[in-house]
């Protein structure tokens, strides 16, 4: 039989298993919880203009949070939207 080859993620995702990391949820739980991400998917494209400054900005920000600027900016704008 042949053996898979795994990615580091999911060898991780795989040995967290095994160790008994996860439990297991309701149905509706699981469904609230696959609603919830599906909300949160991206499925647009936006491009705008920015000031060099703003962006800069911008990214020290995301970067102190420890985030990919652009995910920081989409927060931001989501955050926004939902007021």
């Amino acid at each position: 039989m042949r053996r898979i080859k795994l990615t580091r993620e999911e060898k991780a995702i795989e040995d967290a298993l095994l160790r008994g990391e996860y439990k297991s949820v309701s149905k509706e739980e699981f469904n609230r919880i696959a609603k919830a991400l599906e909300a949160r998917k991206k499925n647009a494209v936006l491009n705008i203009r920015l000031n060099s400054g703003d962006l800069q900005n911008l990214k020290q920000k995301a970067s102190k949070l420890g985030v990919k600027y652009q995910t920081f900016i989409s927060e931001i704008l989501h955050k926004i939207a939902q007021a």
